[in-house]
């Protein structure tokens, strides 16, 4: 007999074999013993969640002969019919390789006929966002008044694709992604039948991989399982199965970008590689990695929101103490952006080297988050009086300011000047800006949220707007009066702004600094 996947062998047969939706199988469960069965059922929902599984359970439940609290009994015929995929009440139809007019036309003629068994004829179509806008439309009145003994389910991971008209004619359900803690015990469970032991590490880090979807973590299993066939399931051979890193190397990568050593970094992305290592499935790892760190940094109970052991726990507050949020944020933008792009690159390994360069090298962009970076290393370098070179070797105090590039330098004079030009009244400003914004009222907040705030020549300040009618709603009688009113009850002082556009992506905008930033995370004292 043919071997069966996993996801096919176990898949639920009723309503209480379903894990993590208990919400939509409730509601259904009520229905069928209400008698209070819809004609039209939309579905919708992430993969690997459970959405055809209902569907199917449910086209069982209206039809069965012997129903029990709401589910099939999976004994009488029918049921047995419908599980076999030998029943003609339940149709499966594949709207992404029949979405046309001519096969819906064909549903519909269909439906004229009553079932010769059972209650209902019921109607799974999968994926059915496929379907073109002329299918949707044939649909259209027999979806809203269907003979009374059709049921049609409708399934699609793209709801926002699905015609308002369409949606308005069905009971909607939202799948929800499935807990690690539920795939984790689902797993075990299968493992127990299965007769294969596995480490709880492993176990978790596959129901983490698979993103919320059961199917996918079973997928997952099955591959481990088939490589290390009649082996215990370790986590390190699932590590090995998946091409993922252990939280370790991740540990060592954060600790070498800090340093700024970037052969170290570079080679030991050299040694991943070789191991064979998904460099995708590593830029995702890696991210969340540095989300775990952030948690760790900014909440005082990141214990009950981080699913890690206490081994790696203790190792992630060590390396938490060791790097400011700021720069943790900065890091998290640029690895973010890069899994988008590793997606489809052809060479992902050239862009994951210069992702790890930029890191090492914040002095190579110009934009603010790597100059705040920049900044942060020169004043902890000051702080202790030592420049780290790439050695790790301290170097003399005295050599300080000659090591410090000439771009760093015409950078500090910049600011320094900066920070001794602006008025006292503009510095507090910005450094309550946030307060300022939250104390207003109505539609200003939202739109002060995406202005910058910066400083014109004349030392006055500037809310700079990308967006036309952001700056036409603030320029309206009474608003700016609003904004100065704010401030006079922040800092106890009138302040005279004004406004100014600036259009997306325009290179002028570079030329007004962000006050806020500066003013609140930069707080250096130089030395003439």
């Amino acid at each position: 007999m043919a071997y069966t996947a996993l996801y096919r062998k176990f898949r639920p047969t009723e309503f209480g074999d379903v894990k993590g939706q208990d919400h939509i199988v409730k509601t259904l469960r009520n229905q069928i013993k209400s008698d209070r069965v819809g004609h039209a059922y939309l579905f919708c929902g992430t993969r690997g969640t459970g959405k055809t599984t209902i569907a199917k359970i449910l086209a069982k439940a209206v039809n069965c002969e012997n129903p029990i609290d709401g589910n099939p009994c999976n004994e009488c015929s029918m049921c047995k019919a419908i599980n076999s995929q030998n029943s003609m009440n339940v149709i499966e139809i594949d709207a992404a390789s029949n979405n046309g007019v001519d096969n819906i036309r064909d549903i519909i003629e269909e439906v004229q006929y009553s079932p010769t068994q059972g209650r209902y004829k019921v109607y799974i179509i999968d994926e059915v966002h496929m379907l073109s806008a002329g299918a949707f439309n044939a649909l259209l009145k027999t979806l809203e008044e269907p003979p009374s003994y059709v049921i049609f389910i409708l399934a699609t991971t793209e709801v926002h694709k699905i015609p308002v008209t369409i949606l308005s004619r069905c009971q909607r359900y939202d799948f929800k992604r499935i807990t690690i803690d539920i795939i984790s015990e689902r797993i075990k469970e299968l493992l127990e039948k299965e007769q294969v032991e596995a480490e709880e590490k492993a176990i978790r880090y596959i129901a983490k991989s698979a993103d919320g979807a059961l199917r996918d973590a079973l997928s997952l299993l099955d591959q481990c399982m088939a490589f290390y066939f009649g082996e215990k399931l370790t986590y390190d051979n699932v590590l090995n199965v998946l091409g993922a890193v252990d939280t370790h190397v991740f540990s060592t990568l954060l600790r070498l970008i800090i340093a700024g050593q970037v052969t170290q970094a570079m080679e030991l992305v050299e040694r991943l590689i070789i191991e064979g290592r998904e460099l995708g499935q590593f830029v995702v790892d890696f991210t969340w990695y540095l989300r775990n760190l952030l948690l760790v940094k900014t909440s005082d109970a990141a214990e009950d929101i981080i699913d890690i052991s206490s081994d790696n726990l203790v190792e992630l507050k060590e390396n938490a103490e060791s790097i400011d949020a700021e720069r943790l944020m900065r890091y998290i933008r640029i690895f973010s952006d890069l899994a988008n792009q590793v997606k489809y690159a052809s060479q992902k390994r050239v862009l994951v080297e210069i992702a790890i360069i930029k890191l090492c090298r914040p002095q190579m962009e110009q934009n603010y988050d790597s100059i705040l970076d920049r900044l942060s290393i020169i004043e902890e370098k000051l702080e202790k009086g030592i420049v780290v070179n790439t050695t790790g070797s301290p170097s003399n105090p005295q050599a300080v300011v000659s090591e410090i590039n000439e771009e760093e330098q015409a950078e500090k004079i910049s600011l320094e000047e900066l920070q001794n030009a602006v008025t006292e009244e503009v510095r507090q400003v910005a450094q309550n800006w946030r307060t300022i914004i939250s104390n207003l009222h109505g539609s200003l907040k939202p739109m002060l949220l995406g202005a910058k705030l910066s400083i014109g020549s004349d030392n006055q300040l500037i809310l700079l707007f990308s967006e036309e009618v952001d700056k036409d709603y603030v320029d309206k009688e009474g608003q700016k009066e609003a904004i100065e009113m704010a401030i006079a009850e922040k800092i106890g002082k009138k302040v005279v702004i004004r406004t100014k556009l600036i259009e997306a992506g325009n290179d002028k905008k570079q030329d007004f600094p962000d006050l806020t930033k500066i003013f609140k995370n930069v707080d250096i004292e130089y030395e003439n």
